[in-house]
């Protein structure tokens, strides 16, 4: 199954906001909220989109003429490419009830443990959807990263005991979940955490512990305090506050101060390998791509999985080979070009 054929077949099931155009690039979506787009002026997701394509790729093939290796350890687990699918929550709402999160998630989590990655699976409101998605995770041999909510506290010791069933290889917080509308005016209250509530997360969950809705250096140095083993440079698509910055705009800042002490994960208009090669030279060291996943799902279950993982890890193969970068730790700050034209 090519990816075009992907993306053919999903336009028949995915609607009436997400399109699966070709670019997957914020723009026919907009502001579409119910649907896959952006909070306010809906500009964020296309922003994020737009700065990758603004960096560019230095050419070097003065090299040995070596095939590129993009396999990458996450946490002790070996991947394929560094590469993981990302959470995304009421994708019957958001993409079309052609299927449930239920649905979607025992899907994607064996999809991608076949396609030599890993997905990051969501959180909602129904406790159903961490269940399952949880039960999907275990039974793929924990290849998978659950991804919990800031939940008030009694809910988040529920959420505690499914990631210890799951036996994922690490669990994640998208602590920017606090801006998003079902967690308002909770009783006792969800949201945002101080550094200490963090760290009492951190140690509860039991294993690598990632922050995901990381967009400033601040905000890093605090996850590290909290005792995170990685973040993930994110915005959320664009859809808990309008009018932030790129993710591809703070990552270097935020790679550089912490980097080496953390695994650095980015996500935000990642759409091919290429846009893959420059986050690992700004100082990622993987990348998460949520949308177009979903599209995957929607449009050829696990060969659409299959063919957008292909495509992606081809397109950073090629990448690799044409900028001399043998292994993803070859891929440095020198193999991407700033400059304005």
């Amino acid at each position: 199954m090519t990816w075009q054929e992907v993306l053919e077949n999903a336009r028949g099931n995915v609607g009436p906001y997400c399109k699966a155009c070709n670019i997957c690039n914020g723009k026919a979506c907009g502001k579409t909220v119910p649907g896959p787009g952006a909070k306010g002026v809906g500009d964020t997701a296309v922003r994020n989109y737009e700065a990758w394509q603004r960096i560019r790729v230095n050419l070097d093939t003065i090299t040995e003429n070596r095939t590129p290796d993009t396999s990458f350890t996450f946490f002790g687990y070996d991947m394929k490419y560094p590469i993981f699918a990302g959470p995304v929550g009421a994708v019957n709402l958001h993409y079309g009830d052609k299927m449930n999160d239920v649905e979607y998630n025992n899907i994607l989590v064996p999809g991608c443990r076949e396609a030599g990655i890993a997905a990051f699976t969501g959180d909602g409101v129904n406790p159903v959807v961490m269940e399952a998605s949880s039960k999907a995770i275990a039974e793929a041999d924990g290849c998978g990263v659950p991804t919990i909510k800031p939940w008030d506290p009694d809910t988040l010791q529920i959420k505690y005991r499914l990631v210890h069933e799951s036996n994922a290889v690490a669990a994640a917080m998208d602590i920017d979940g606090a801006g998003l509308p079902f967690l308002q005016n909770l009783t006792p209250p969800a949201g945002s955490k101080t550094v200490e509530e963090l760290g009492e997360i951190v140690k509860s969950v039991g294993r690598p512990f990632i922050v995901k809705g990381i967009m400033t250096v601040k905000g890093a140095l605090k996850a590290k305090k909290a005792g995170a083993a990685g973040i993930v440079v994110s915005n959320h698509g664009g859809r808990v506050q309008d009018q932030c910055p790129s993710t591809a705009e703070v990552l270097p800042a935020i790679a550089k101060a912490v980097g080496d002490e953390m695994m650095i994960l980015v996500d935000g208009g990642i759409r091919s390998g290429v846009d893959i090669f420059k986050a690992l030279a700004m100082g990622a060291d993987a990348v998460v791509i949520a949308r177009p996943y979903v599209t995957a799902v929607y449009g050829g279950g696990k060969e659409g999985i299959l063919a957008l993982t292909e495509k992606l890890g081809g397109e950073l193969r090629d990448t690799m080979k044409m900028c001399g970068a043998a292994d993803l730790g070859e891929i440095t700050e020198d193999c991407v070009f700033y400059g304005k034209f």
